[in-house]
């Protein structure tokens, strides 16, 4: 459930003074929802209705960061607003509460509050007829589901959906972290896959310069000392070449080329050859 704010947003702002102005304007019209001589108008005064609607109003600032307050204190407020002649405007605000409630109240607030309205909806219809036996009386079902029921199940599709929307969101979160690690791993490997390969492969080109650079100064004979340094220039350049591609390999981020490094059979040949040219005593047994 997403944190609430600490201070009323501007929207709830703006719904609270909406109904107010809106109530205020009926009031001043002369407009309710019963007429003064209604036996149900205990206090038929003219500013009675406006204690309700100032009520109901102020609840709407708190739909979202309390919610429940809101909600019970807004039940109490209609109340009132029974026993006056009544404002839409206090009706409406109500049934905002009721949504708020169950979209912005905790998780078993908008489990419960559906279940309840629905059976005070029921009761409302059932227990007047049972008492007074006319089909009018059912109209209090009616009115009970319009101003509860329907707000609640309302606001608990809407809370499914933006928790089903939440669940997604964060599962692609996880699964784009999950990939982007696997990715760093990759990379990870290929750059010590890399590093392996640099190192066998200057190491052995190295120690081939280094071996035939000893034979080249220890030696005074002109021709040992050309074929230490053919030797040598081989190397240096053999090296220096996959120095630059592993180099181009780290700044393309790509190669399809198989690196040279990578023992094969057909390379097989050349690898005993360079052994041999470096001074080692290597024999390729084609039985095995």
């Amino acid at each position: 459930m997403a944190v609430r704010p600490l201070r009323p947003p501007r929207f709830d702002v703006a719904v609270a003074l909406a109904g107010l102005l809106g109530g205020l304007l009926l009031w001043g019209f002369g407009l309710g929802v019963r007429p003064g001589d209604d036996p149900m108008v205990l206090f038929g005064g003219r500013w009675a209705l406006l204690v309700p609607l100032g009520v109901t109003a102020g609840c709407e600032l708190l739909r979202r960061t309390a919610p429940r307050t809101a909600l019970l204190t807004g039940t109490l407020a209609l109340a009132a607003d029974t026993t006056t002649q009544g404002s839409i405007a206090t009706i409406v605000m109500f049934t905002d509460l009721m949504y708020a409630a169950v979209v912005y109240g905790s998780p078993a607030t908008a489990r419960r509050l559906p279940w309840i309205t629905g059976v005070l909806t029921l009761a409302g219809m059932l227990v007047p007829y049972a008492v007074w036996r006319v089909p009018e009386a059912l109209l209090i079902g009616l009115v009970v589901g319009a101003l509860a029921f329907a707000p609640a199940s309302t606001g608990l599709i809407v809370r499914n959906h933006r928790d089903a929307a939440d669940a997604a969101r964060l599962q692609a979160e996880q699964t784009a972290l999950l990939a982007e690690m696997d990715r760093v791993q990759a990379v990870t490997a290929e750059r010590s896959r890399m590093a392996r390969e640099l190192h066998d492969l200057v190491a052995n080109h190295l120690s081939a310069i280094a071996i035939h650079s000893t034979a080249a100064l220890s030696l005074d004979d002109p021709g040992t000392s050309k074929d230490a340094l053919t030797v040598i220039r081989e190397n240096s350049v053999q090296g220096l070449s996959e120095m630059r591609r592993l180099i181009g390999i780290l700044r393309d981020g790509a190669d399809d080329r198989e690196p040279s490094a990578t023992p094969t059979l057909d390379g097989l040949g050349a690898l005993v050859a360079g052994a041999r040219a470096n001074g080692l005593d290597v024999t390729l047994d084609a039985g095995h």
